[in-house]
């Protein structure tokens, strides 16, 4: 019964967004990547594990591959469902495809369903959207992996886009046909290729706690939890794709963290952190930029800080010396500074607004992670855990949510200022 209304509607995939290789001709590569992914290249494409968690406000599928490869989703009725098909040639999972125990989702399973699809599909009980997805590429230690995030939708608005996933999709036997564009069939009504990706950076994790408060909650948890808020922030306001370099308590190193960025091709970086300085009494969020001179001795400190703990957790690869860089590249880091600068500025602006900021909160210094050539990136501390008042803030889960929704505001302002342009 469940394949039946699926023989209908033949999905139409799309290229992942994170395949991408231009911001500057987005819908010429989209044509390209999904034409260049030959039936050599889907029949060594595998799929190692799928994970499914959900809750009363939201679904996340997460696909773990061996190869960034296409995708493509619809919304179906009878039974009330959604499938994502993927491109891959075969399937071994590590443990089966299990149904979380609460939230909108009554039974999910996963099927190889052609020689070059499979297919998870995920049976509601309640209406859902997908509101976002997106492909990472594999980095040191994580594989590629196609994240999909659901969120709930009215009973009417499911059933119109499901008749538009019909009415639109290819019904016709062999290969695919692939998208030429971000509104083919299976997509959402956003213009999904065109939303910029914001990669945030949760700082520490694992063996690398950070900070740590009076009460001994550990900058990492601080951090990890701002993130995923943001995220949520970002996300609902169907605007961005969003990601995470870490998604829970395990240790990423600086120069992964950069390198998930660039081989992402994120628009924006925003690496999260709280601090810790023995003059109790400095206190305040502020954003920094990066910059080989920094603008006091207490952000070179910090910086100092943050780089040498990642190098005691694990080690980072030497920064590259500025005599050997190409002067393509050097102009490129210039630009990408300045578009930092004003990213910098516009969350400086919402932030104040709404928290306390230090007294000149524009700050500069050279932290690793901020070293991205070709990615614009700014680091955020929210405040400082060795002063009282501010450690009181960072462990209120009102003050968090206060300042994620600042941080969302201020992030839009630099895309609606042209930013990334």
């Amino acid at each position: 019964m469940l394949f039946r209304s699926l023989s209908m509607v033949f999905l139409v995939f799309i290229a992942g967004l994170a395949q991408i290789n231009s911001a500057t001709a987005q819908e010429d590569n989209a044509v390209g990547a999904a034409q260049g992914l030959a039936a050599a290249d889907v029949a060594n494409i595998q799929i190692n594990a799928v994970r499914l968690t959900a809750s009363e406000e939201r679904a996340r599928l997460i696909v773990d591959l061996s190869a960034p490869t296409q995708f493509a989703f619809v919304s179906l009725l009878d039974p009330m469902s959604i499938a994502i098909d993927v491109r891959a040639g075969t399937m071994q999972l590590s443990e089966p495809l299990s149904t979380p125990q609460t939230g909108p989702i009554a039974e999910a399973s996963i099927s190889q369903v052609a020689a070059d699809r499979v297919r998870t599909l995920l049976v509601l009980r309640s209406p859902m959207q997908v509101q976002q997805a997106y492909v990472l590429k594999a980095i040191d230690g994580q594989p590629a992996r196609l994240v999909v995030d659901m969120v709930p939708r009215s009973e009417a608005d499911f059933v119109a886009k499901a008749e538009a996933d019909k009415a639109n999709s290819t019904a016709q036997d062999g290969e695919p046909q692939l998208a030429d564009n971000s509104n083919a069939p299976g997509t959402t009504e956003m213009e999904m290729a065109h939303r910029p990706l914001i990669l945030i950076d949760p700082g520490h994790g694992g063996v690398d706690s950070g900070a740590v408060m009076a009460n001994g909650i550990f900058e990492k948890t601080i951090t990890l939890a701002f993130a995923k808020k943001l995220q949520e922030i970002l996300i609902a306001s169907g605007r961005f794709d969003v990601a995470l370099t870490r998604e829970d308590d395990h240790f990423v190193r600086l120069d992964e963290r950069v390198d998930i960025a660039r081989q992402n091709k994120a628009s924006l970086f925003l690496s999260i952190h709280a601090d810790a300085f023995d003059d109790h009494a400095i206190r305040g969020a502020s954003i920094y930029t990066r910059d080989e001179q920094a603008t006091d001795v207490l952000d070179k400190v910090l910086a100092d800080g943050e780089n040498h703990s990642a190098v005691l957790a694990g080690a980072v690869a030497e920064a590259p010396d500025a005599a050997a860089v190409d002067i393509l590249v050097d102009l490129m880091r210039r630009e990408m500074r300045r578009q930092a600068f004003k990213a910098s500025t516009a969350i400086i602006d919402q932030l104040q607004a709404s928290v306390p900021v230090r007294r000149f909160p524009l700050r500069r210094a050279n932290f690793f992670v901020l070293q991205a050539p070709d990615v614009p990136s700014v680091l955020l501390e929210l405040g400082f855990v060795s002063n009282d008042a501010d450690a009181r803030n960072l462990a209120s889960p009102d003050w968090r949510d206060r300042t994620a929704e600042a941080v969302a505001r201020g992030i839009a302002q630099y895309f609606d200022d042209g930013g990334g342009t």
